[in-house]
């Protein structure tokens, strides 16, 4: 089974947090597992988690990323790692006064098996975030954590002054944190596949999906799945075994606006190929050996605004046919990766 993304969801109160994640929970065929900080803005209704994954982990004691130590979080990761769950994702959303960086580092420290880390995705008040959070000189250290920057309410901005704050806000992060990716919303809906993979099978169990529980039958229609702006993919495959370096290369530096790599590459290690599972969010790469039968190496980019053909180009570089002796260094290269090196 594939390692389940943990994503930090942050912000300042207000911002919007909990918007975004009952839009994300909407999504249909959706199975995720929630980290509820009970001292933080949660409005999410513990009932309608209680109808997916049995109880919501609820971390007591206020700000998650003050506990004592990790490990009531890692309780909850845990228990929602099961494997008999069959999450698509864990989303922790943390109070207003939470740090992500150190939500994140408690996610990547986390002894818990089978889950990695999915990225911190922070959320700002596009109406009032340079009047109460990024005031200063010198941008906030929270955007050095962030993976991905939601402007959220750009609904409560004229439309014709919407790009210039995206891009001064852009800019400002940039200083802080080159990678981060900036997303402008409303009413926090965003693509959930900048986030996760969606399960493909419907849930066999007959219990009501995510989707079902938030809305009335006489909403049916009106939370359709055209409610945001879809998220560019682009795909490709080929034979045999890959050049590991020319895969590290791409994971290290992937194209612009790609937020996400995930697939499955062999690699041959001295007679034989051995077959590995990728995960990228940002700068967090994430490998794990998978035992196979099939010769098909397949990576799949994920983005906002992607130049397609450019995107395609480099991932036909990185999965070109490599049938020449790997190197140790080169293999090493790769498998520093399997702990989740970011």
């Amino acid at each position: 089974m594939e390692p389940i993304p943990v994503i930090a969801l942050t912000g300042y109160l207000g911002a919007g947090k909990t918007s975004l994640l009952n839009h994300v929970l909407r999504t249909p065929g959706a199975r995720i597992g929630v980290v509820i900080n009970d001292f933080g803005d949660i409005n999410v209704d513990a009932s309608m988690v209680t109808g997916q994954i049995d109880e919501p982990a609820s971390i007591a004691g206020g700000c998650i990323c003050c506990l004592p130590d990790d490990g009531e979080l890692d309780v909850a990761l845990a228990k929602l790692a099961d494997p008999r769950l069959r999450l698509d994702a864990i989303i922790i959303e943390a109070s207003g006064v939470a740090e992500p960086a150190s939500i994140a580092r408690m996610i990547g420290f986390s002894g818990v098996d089978g889950i990695r880390d999915g990225g911190v995705v922070d959320v700002i008040d596009a109406a009032n975030h340079f009047d109460t959070v990024d005031r200063g000189d010198q941008p906030p250290a929270r955007y050095g954590a962030a993976t991905l920057v939601v402007v959220n309410k750009l609904d409560q901005i004229p439309e014709q002054e919407r790009p210039a704050l995206l891009r001064r806000v852009e800019d400002r992060v940039r200083e802080r944190n080159p990678r981060a990716h900036i997303v402008g919303t409303t009413g926090g809906r965003i693509d959930p596949a900048l986030l996760y993979d969606v399960a493909s099978a419907q849930d066999e169990t007959g219990q009501l999906s995510f989707r079902d529980l938030f809305i009335e039958p006489s909403d049916h229609g009106a939370h359709g799945d055209h409610d945001h702006v879809h998220a560019d993919s682009v795909t490709v495959t080929s034979t045999g075994t890959v050049d590991p370096v020319r895969l590290v290369e791409l994971l290290e530096d992937p194209p612009a606006r790609v937020y996400r790599l995930k697939g499955t590459v062999a690699v041959r290690q001295r007679s034989n190929p051995r077959h590995y599972l990728i995960n990228a969010v940002g700068s967090a790469v994430h490998v794990t050996t998978r035992r196979s039968r099939v010769s098909e190496n397949s990576l799949v980019a994920i983005g906002m605004g992607l130049d397609i053909d450019a995107v395609r180009t480099r991932l036909s570089t990185a999965l070109q046919p490599f049938d020449g002796p790997t190197s140790a260094a080169a293999l090493r290269r790769l498998q520093r990766y399997q702990a989740g090196v970011g």
